[in-house]
């Protein structure tokens, strides 16, 4: 498996109607580069974006890749990881790269590029309104192009509606989105999953900490019972920060206050980390 190694595989995440993996990595800088282009020349060779389909948005066989540093100050070696990984796509894959997060000034999304599809992009490039960071001016026939990024960590997070109206579901998602005066650090859209039967309220929450999961959901379930309509689930993609689960336990035990800092387990990782000159978050 092209992820395999050097770097750590933590988690996989498959969806069918998303028709998108979702792999979830540690390691080193060096480490992680190796990994992570072994994983986009696999992406690269095995599919087509001319006979893909799938309902979540994407530019690329490889879409999107962010280097996420936990602590602030690994932040700097990310970004090298990042830009190292970017010569590499270029000069041995020769698809184009695109900077997004912490590598642009900007801060731009994903969203920024992936609006209106691979065509789009291509469009937008050829007028010179996007170029790509990396590698040639034209994206790849096949495979479209690459995402690369550095952000802080994100809850990736799905909530699924008992109906087959897609409306209900783009809906909610334009109440809870930042953009259009939501919540802040929330990425939303609404989504039909056909081989469910259901809808579904997709969610990047890029700032947990203001923005909780658990606060989410009760507002989706408000808005969808309002409309006569049931939550059939939710759907944690790839890993949670333990702030985020934690805040959720303290909401639903009712004990206000309660954070990492009251869990046993984070305590002890904790004191290992400060013991040796660092620390977890």
């Amino acid at each position: 498996m092209a992820l395999s190694g050097p770097a750590r595989l933590l988690d996989v995440h498959l969806d069918e109607d998303h028709n998108r993996s979702v792999y979830t990595l540690i390691g080193t800088g060096e480490d992680l580069v190796e990994t992570l282009l072994a994983g986009i020349a696999a992406a690269i060779e095995r599919i087509d974006l001319r006979e893909h389909t799938g309902v979540h948005p994407r530019v690329g066989a490889a879409d999107v890749v962010p280097l996420v540093p936990i602590r602030d100050e690994d932040e700097l070696r990310a970004r090298d990881a990042a830009f190292a990984l970017a010569e590499r796509v270029d000069e041995e894959l020769r698809v184009p790269v695109f900077f997004y997060g912490g590598l642009t000034e900007e801060r731009l999304a994903p969203s920024f590029f992936r609006r209106g599809g691979v065509e789009e992009l291509q469009r937008r490039i050829g007028s010179g309104e996007i170029r790509p960071d990396r590698g040639p001016p034209r994206l790849h026939p096949r495979a479209g192009g690459v995402l690369i990024g550095v952000r802080k960590p994100l809850v990736a997070f799905n909530v699924n509606l008992h109906t087959r109206d897609t409306a209900v579901a783009k809906e909610i998602a334009a109440l809870l989105r930042e953009r259009d005066g939501g919540y802040a650090g929330v990425r939303a859209l609404g989504l039909d999953l056909p081989r469910q039967g259901q809808v579904q309220v997709s969610m990047n929450l890029e700032d947990w900490e203001r923005t909780p999961p658990h606060v989410v959901v009760e507002r989706i379930a408000a808005e969808a019972a309002g409309r006569g309509v049931e939550v059939a689930g939710s759907e944690l993609v790839g890993l949670m920060p333990a702030g985020a689960a934690v805040a959720a336990a303290g909401r639903k035990l009712l004990l206000p206050g309660f954070d990492t800092s009251r869990v046993l387990e984070l305590r002890v990782l904790d004191d290992i980390h400060r013991s040796e000159g660092g620390s977890v978050r």
